[in-house]
């Protein structure tokens, strides 16, 4: 969560703001700091292709994590959840990766050491990580199952 935290102190968000209202600000950003508008001063140009970045990053990670992004997405992570098995997980500073049979992986947020210990020593990792993990964290979709 401190990501996310970072990202809308960079936009200038607060939580409870739209998807709607997310894109003007970014497109405002982006209008104000877009790298053409320097054609004729390197330095700004490089200053602004770095902002410009750290305002796409920003802007694509809240859309991701956005509750209206969430509900859409909804049916898919349920079918992913109860379908597919886990293949693999890591743990790093409280973000929880889940990586899923079938392709997905998702990131679960502020995940506390406790419970991926748990997770780690459970008898089954499916069965633990439905009780306490995949309905009870925030999450968001990190990569995508590719179809052959």
């Amino acid at each position: 969560m401190k990501k996310i935290g970072e990202y809308r102190r960079l936009l200038g968000v607060t939580k409870t703001i739209g998807l709607a209202e997310l894109k003007t600000v970014y497109r405002n950003f982006m209008k104000e700091c877009h790298p053409d508008k320097f054609f004729d001063n390197e330095e700004l140009k490089l200053e602004a292709e770095e902002k410009s970045k750290a305002i796409i990053a920003a802007y694509h990670y809240l859309v991701s994590v956005a509750p209206e992004t969430v509900a859409l997405r909804l049916p898919e992570y349920t079918a992913t959840i109860t379908t597919s098995n886990i293949a693999d997980f890591e743990y790093q500073s409280q973000l929880l990766t889940i990586h899923f049979l079938d392709g997905n992986s998702y990131e679960y947020f502020d995940v506390p050491r406790s419970v991926y210990i748990k997770l780690i020593n459970a008898d089954s990792q499916g069965r633990f990580a439905r009780r306490h993990i995949f309905n009870a964290f925030l999450y968001r979709k990190v990569s995508k199952a590719v179809m052959a």
